[in-house]
């Protein structure tokens, strides 16, 4: 099970998308994908639940919370395979860390943990809450929305990750992001 957490080496910048429920990271990722035309590795997390909440009509449990980490980290290590330039995120395993520690009592599995902080990424873009909150089958929180803002920023800060805090709309996002990653590859 330890080798399916791991990350796999990679010939791309990787970018991380990152921060609460209803943040536009889903919408940003496939911007983003598409203005660099490369791939964008999908929120597994989503399709899980989902597909849990139409067959069993249960929301996540702490027992979903490492198939869905498996299940993240195989499609980051397939994708990352197409392409040389740049691998967009929807999330990350450190997310994932997060999810668990706040909808779990502070726990998380010690194998999600060791590889939440051992996989590494070029760049993490934290989503500011100033979206409007979007309900759906599986967000649960809107009005947590800055204390878990902070939870998230927190994360990032405390194991030494590099990010940018993206505000405003969509089009300002999205070239906040550019600007960024443009910066990246010139490296």
């Amino acid at each position: 099970m330890e080798k399916a957490l791991e990350q796999q080496p990679a010939n791309c910048l990787k970018v991380v998308l990152f921060g609460p429920e209803s943040t536009g990271k889903t919408t940003l990722s496939s911007q983003l994908a598409r203005y660099y035309n490369s791939v964008w590795v999908r929120e597994y997390a989503r399709e899980y639940l989902q597909n849990k909440w139409n067959n069993e009509r249960k929301t996540c449990e702490p027992k979903d919370i490492l198939p869905i980490a498996i299940g993240q980290m195989a499609l980051e290590n397939e994708l990352s395979k197409k392409t040389d330039s740049i691998l967009i995120c929807d999330t990350d395993l450190l997310e994932t860390k997060v999810y668990s520690e706040t909808y779990y009592s502070g726990t998380c599995d010690s194998l999600l943990e060791k590889y939440a902080i051992e996989n590494t990424y070029d760049l993490y873009f934290l989503t500011y809450i100033d979206t409007p909150w979007e309900a759906d089958d599986l967000r649960d929180k809107p009005e947590e929305r800055e204390a878990m803002f902070k939870v998230f920023e927190t994360a990032l800060k405390n194991y030494n990750r590099p990010y940018v805090l993206l505000k405003g709309n969509k089009k300002l996002r999205l070239q906040t992001a550019v600007k960024h990653i443009d910066k990246l590859m010139k490296k």
